[in-house]
């Protein structure tokens, strides 16, 4: 049940839990529909998508979504606006769920219209916070770039905490995923500029493509768009081949784990739908050869057609179908004339050889994408590292 404690509010262990499906911005709604879809019912926010539910909630969570980046679960809202209120009230929530003595934790803190506006004092606090709940020392780990870094063979990973304070409210959540989400576990081998995985499923659920016509993507790079397209349209659940931080967590049911996995491979199917192309293409050799690696990693090679050839060689199907693609694009569009170039041939070749399909194109400069002379529709947007770009989407 949920206990309340003065004016905190904690997520004990209960049946209903409070969680938060993190996203890139931009892919919320995309995440909800997702939730919907598990029978989780969302409610979509600025950077993420909050459901509640059981720990098998999480667990599939987890293993399914294709577009989150992290899934949190919340375990605390109080108001603190002091430090000694901080790690008192901090200290009351249930950390044994969730941690062990010894265990390496990173705290990642922010703070906003706070007075408590320091954020490495507020991430000291709750580590202490930790320490007391647990009654031992906790080993503090630098958060990287992007996240809790791998730890060496044999040791436990290091448990990411989340603490944001926004007008005096404290909330604080656990992370449940470990590694980013978008690490399937596939792709080790990468070209220039990669696609996350979580973003290449976004293109495809926003286009959005059915399944059960052709795809081509004349820009494979790596082959990112083209293996989510086959693990989309084979039901293979995303994260079925990787481990998660809740799996550390004192309370894991390894068997419930094991059997929503059976659950989900029950599902799969051993061939693609009916209709179901799926063809990647890219001039570069050794990028072509990369994406056969990451695919045959992600065990769906042999059902992707791929094709070393510049986009002037491209040849659809007899069924029309989708263009989906992440083209290369340029911050400065109008210091490189190759890339207009590139987008004017682009528009030509898909004009000429693929009337009647629709096309999905990421790319973030409208100037690149007038050069095809499609009409678009530029209303989808999100970030990709860090860039603003659009998933520009029309008929040809």
């Amino acid at each position: 049940m949920c206990m309340a404690t003065a004016d905190i509010t904690i997520d004990a262990a209960s049946q209903v839990n409070s969680f938060f499906a993190v996203t890139a911005p931009g892919l919320e709604s995309l995440t909800a529909q997702e939730l919907q879809g598990l029978n989780l019912l969302p409610t979509a926010a600025p950077g993420g998508v909050a459901f509640q539910g059981d720990m098998d909630a999480l667990y599939r969570a987890n293993l399914h979504l294709r577009t989150a980046s992290r899934v949190l679960v919340r375990v605390g809202d109080f108001n603190a606006a002091a430090f000694s209120e901080l790690r008192k009230k901090a200290s009351r929530l249930d950390w044994q769920r969730y941690l062990v003595p010894g265990q390496p934790v990173a705290i990642r803190a922010t703070s906003k219209a706070s007075k408590l506006y320091h954020a490495d004092a507020v991430a000291e606090r709750i580590a202490g916070a930790i320490a007391d709940s647990l009654g031992a020392p906790i080993i503090r780990q630098k958060l990287g770039d992007e996240e809790v870094a791998n730890p060496p063979c044999g040791e436990r990973p290091a448990q990411l905490v989340v603490v944001q304070l926004s007008h005096n409210h404290c909330t604080v959540s656990v992370d449940s995923s470990g590694e980013l989400l978008h690490r399937r576990g596939y792709r080790q081998a990468v070209a220039k500029a990669p696609l996350r995985e979580t973003l290449a499923a976004a293109l495809l659920l926003a286009a959005p493509w059915d399944t059960a016509t052709p795809l081509i993507d004349p820009f494979c790079g790596s082959g990112t768009v083209p293996i989510e397209a086959a693990l989309l349209a084979l039901g293979r659940a995303p994260g079925r081949q990787r481990r998660f931080a809740f799996m550390d967590w004192p309370g894991f049911d390894e068997q419930r784990w094991a059997a929503l996995l059976a659950e989900s491979q029950a599902s799969v199917k051993t061939a693609l739908p009916p209709g179901c192309e799926i063809i990647a293409s890219d001039r570069d050799a050794g990028a072509v050869r990369m994406a056969q690696e990451n695919a045959e990693r992600a065990g769906v090679a042999q059902h992707i057609q791929f094709t070393c050839q510049a986009v002037s060689a491209i040849r659809p199907t007899a069924a029309p179908g989708w263009i989906i693609t992440n083209p290369p694009y340029g911050v400065r569009v109008s210091s490189n004339k190759d890339l207009r170039n590139l987008y004017a041939q682009f528009g030509n070749v898909l004009r000429t050889q693929c009337p009647g399909w629709r096309v999905a194109i990421l790319c973030n400069d409208q100037a690149l994408l007038a050069q095809t002379r499609l009409t678009l529709d530029t209303s989808f947007s999100l970030l990709n590292g860090g860039i603003k770009v659009r998933l520009a989407k029309g008929v040809i």
